[in-house]
């Protein structure tokens, strides 16, 4: 049968399963299901397969090979043109286009394309975009059509083009493997796939390679450094359908190219998490221990005299922690909200600049600095722009290294229970020996997203000076945020009643709960607070799935925040719609673009001709606008509503938290305590007292495996044992 695609019912990138409504030539409407190579409306396509009968959907053709065919008909053209295949060509263009070339449309785009500029709206600029597209379509669909029976989606076709350009059939055939570690979104599992399909052999090296550091690196995605040595071979061997011995082999000659190493018995990590564990440990003692006797005292007059300039009176613990900061090269400030670490903070970087000596700093990610900058009164960055990244075509590296140090006496440090290790590995090589290093951070929260429990192991390890602040000192009358807060850490029911600031909304029911969110987020608390429900108040859930998980909460929230609007920007892909206006976040580090796993932001501009985006993310330095094609949205998540491991570093004047026994799995005390001290000003939590109590009485963990505290110990006795003793 052949025919256009008149309207595409749903499609599944990941399987290709595609449902298509086809008008054929003798004006029929056939229902056809199946893996189609892609699909959109306009697209003329042949297909073969088997004629079925659906119990609920009635007669469909069910589809055994699909190809594409080059439009013959006038309209066919300026549908297949108009569908979003070709950037710079949207509907309008094709309109345009059809109108003044017709039938011979096709043959001028891809012969003639200096022609272009003869359409009403068409210059230099757009004409050279769309012959550009015209030729990546071309090489893209002959990449497609290699790929098309080896379960590799139009949209990951696009990206081994990009990455391999002209060479990505020879790569695939030759070594499909390649694309999991090249090619962002294709994993171990879809490249075992194909290379199944292009024959390469289940016992080959290569696989079993491939497959082991697939493993170690979801036990990494866990956030684990290393693996259990002793269970890992036969594991993997099981996943692969193939002898441990075979394994085994893999390991060890992984381990002779120094893609693996192994630790005693008991752990087998790659080789980016080996080296990070060693480096963070022996940088930190050699900080720590850098030339103790240069280092400036502080007198307790001098600290008193500091006290009353800046008006105010420091606790015991306060006090202990300013002293620790100038006795060592190497300290730790922890403590939950309210304890005055802000404070403190604040005290010893004025102390340290009226000594004339150099500050700098720095935060994980964007909001984080900024709020860093905000409490300070000083000016903070991101780890990223500290260590001046520097993306390039080689990859990228940091401008701030061993070699090229940071250029400070002094480098604070905040939120650091969110950095991992690599991130951590990066920065102490740019710190210079003899600088201060002092590291703040609440260690009760949620460790980071990547590898390491870097905080923790730090204060666990007993080699560094630690100070912990446990005493609330500010809360204002009547506020129960921060009472609340400490009320969880330490396993107490939280109080729900009579609060200005802290409320709790019964709802047995989780569609009910999805209900009182959105009433809470668009019409109470913008009443109550006088805020924005965009910009003020941010919804964070537990996990991503269920009824009032991250996905569901999105999709509701933006329908209520942001609806679809006759004649408003959208742009769609793989099944999400993007909108001019909604809250975004990025979902992986783009290196090339400098914005990090975690970013927030608000789409400011749409294309739909050109198929681009452009998302303004707020940073400390100011605002940027960033700009993404349309096959690259897989970067983006809408943000109505994020995880909590999500929300780590940032703050918000309100938070709406939808807690109900759905969640059960995800639903532990540090989770519980990380999302209320979001918060400034208010907190809703929604769902069932059950629920809550679940949280509050999970003081359980998921142990990261680390071995970060023991190696501070030994480096620290082996290196320097007068001054351990």
């Amino acid at each position: 049968m052949e025919g256009v695609i008149d309207r595409v019912t749903y499609r599944d990138e990941k399987s290709m399963y595609t449902v298509a409504r086809i008008k054929t030539e003798d004006g029929r409407i056939v229902t056809a299901v199946g893996p189609f190579p892609s699909a959109a409306p306009g697209q003329m396509v042949r297909v073969s397969g088997t004629w079925t009968q659906h119990r609920e959907y009635g007669r469909q053709l069910r589809a055994e090979r699909v190809d594409i065919v080059v439009p013959a008909t006038v309209l066919g053209i300026e549908k297949y043109l108009g569908s979003g295949l070709i950037r710079g060509i949207g509907p309008a263009t094709a309109a345009r286009l059809v109108k003044r070339f017709g039938l011979d449309t096709l043959a001028i785009v891809e012969s003639n394309p200096e022609r272009l500029r003869e359409v009403p709206g068409i210059g230099p600029k757009k004409a050279q975009s769309i012959v550009e597209s015209v030729a990546e379509h071309k090489s893209v669909q002959k990449v497609m059509v290699f790929l098309q029976s080896h379960g590799v989606s139009p949209a990951y076709a696009v990206k081994i083009y990009r990455r391999y350009g002209e060479d990505a059939v020879a790569v695939v055939s030759r070594n499909p493997y390649r694309l999991a570690d090249e090619v962002y979104g294709i994993g171990f599992k879809t490249a075992d796939k194909i290379a199944q399909e292009v024959g390469v052999d289940r016992k080959s090296p290569e696989r079993v390679a491939a497959g082991i550091k697939y493993w170690l690196g979801k036990d990494s995605e866990d956030g684990h450094c290393y693996s259990q040595a002793d269970q890992f071979a036969a594991a993997v061997a099981g996943e692969l359908e193939v002898a441990r011995v075979l394994v085994e082999g893999g390991i060890a000659s992984l381990e002779g190219a120094g893609e693996v190493y192994r630790e005693g018995e008991s752990a087998l990590y790659l080789a980016p998490f080996y080296h990070a564990e060693r480096g963070v440990a022996r940088r930190l003692c050699q900080l720590a221990h850098a030339k103790m006797w240069t280092l400036d005292t502080l007198s307790n007059e001098e600290l008193a005299q500091a006290e009353t300039r800046a008006g105010l009176r420091l606790a015991d613990q306060q006090r202990a922690a300013v002293m620790k900061a100038f006795q060592s090269g190497v300290m730790v400030m922890t403590g939950g909200p309210g304890t005055g670490k802000t404070t403190t903070l604040r005290l010893i970087i004025d102390l340290f600049e009226a000594r004339k000596m150099r500050v700098l700093l720095a935060a994980p990610t964007g909001r984080a600095a900024k709020r860093l900058s905000e409490a300070s009164g000083k000016p903070a960055k991101t780890i990223h722009r500290l260590l001046e990244f520097e993306p390039g075509a080689e990859g990228w590296r940091f401008g701030r290294t061993a070699a090229s140090p940071l250029e400070c006496d002094v480098l604070v440090l905040d939120e650091v229970s969110m950095v991992d290790i690599i991130l951590m590995q990066s920065l102490l090589k740019a710190v210079r020996p003899g600088s201060r290093l002092v590291l703040v951070g609440d260690v009760d929260q949620l460790p980071s997203v990547g590898p390491g429990s870097v905080l923790r192991d730090i204060i666990d390890s007993g080699a560094v000076p630690t100070v912990v602040l446990d005493q609330v000192y500010r809360q204002a009358p009547g506020s129960m945020i921060v009472t609340n807060a400490h009320r969880i850490n330490h396993g107490e029911y939280p109080l729900l009643r009579g609060a200005r600031d802290f409320f709790f909304i019964e709802a047995d029911d989780p569609d009910q709960a999805v209900q009182a969110v959105v009433s809470a987020v668009t019409t109470r608390l913008p009443r109550y607070l006088r805020c924005d429900a965009m910009d003020d108040i941010q919804v964070l859930s537990p996990m991503r799935r269920a009824a009032a998980g991250v996905d569901n909460l999105n999709a509701v929230l933006r329908e209520a925040l942001n609806p679809a609007r006759s004649g408003a920007s959208e742009i769609r892909y793989r099944g999400s719609a993007f909108r001019r206006g909604d809250k975004v976040m990025q979902i992986r580090n783009d290196y090339d673009r400098l914005v990090w796993n975690g970013d927030m932001g608000r789409i400011v501009r749409i294309d739909a001709e050109e198929g681009e985006v452009v998302v303004r993310f707020s940073e400390p330095e100011g605002d940027r606008d960033v700009l993404y094609q349309q096959d690259e949205l897989d970067e983006l998540a809408l943000s109505y509503c994020v995880s909590i491991h999500k929300s780590q570093g940032s703050e918000y004047p309100a938070v709406v938290i939808p807690i109900t026994t759905q969640h059960y799995v995800m639903l532990q005390r540090n989770l519980l305590y990380t999302a209320v001290t979001r918060a400034r000003r208010a907190v809703v939590l929604v769902g069932t007292k059950k629920a809550v109590a679940i949280a509050v009485r999970n003081a359980s963990m998921l142990h990261r495996r680390t071995m970060l505290a023991a190696r501070l110990r030994e480096a620290a006795a082996a290196s320097w044992p007068d001054e351990m003793e």
